[in-house]
């Protein structure tokens, strides 16, 4: 049995996304953009941990869909970024493609989690 945040596959997988767009996103002058970029992929690894130490299967639940939430929020924001050139094509579409993996491994949890 997994006994920390740390220990969970789907949390050590949301972390990198949220470094890659610090770097990818280092130089962006759209300020508005970047930041809520930036804070939907860090929503997801820290609801992740703050949902497993809260010590209870429906906190740990909810906050997973939270994750769940700011996970698509995050490929939403992707999307935009790539149309409007703010990110190459390619670095959106790894994320894309990560993001929806994490959402699929969140929804995994949460079902495995259920009595």
């Amino acid at each position: 049995m997994i006994s920390t945040f740390e220990e969970l596959e789907v949390w050590k997988r949301s972390c990198r996304p949220a470094v890659m767009l610090y770097t990818l996103l280092a130089e962006c002058r759209d300020f508005s953009l970047r930041d809520q970029m930036q804070r939907a992929a860090v929503s997801i690894p820290s609801n992740i941990a703050e949902g497993k130490e809260r010590n209870s299967i429906p906190e740990f639940k909810r906050f997973l869909r939270i994750a769940k939430g700011s996970a698509a929020e995050l490929r939403t924001q992707l999307y935009i970024a790539k149309e409007i050139k703010i990110i190459d094509s390619r670095e959106a579409l790894k994320l894309i493609n990560e993001t929806k993996e994490i959402s699929k491994m969140l929804q995994g949890l949460i079902s495995s989690l259920n009595p």
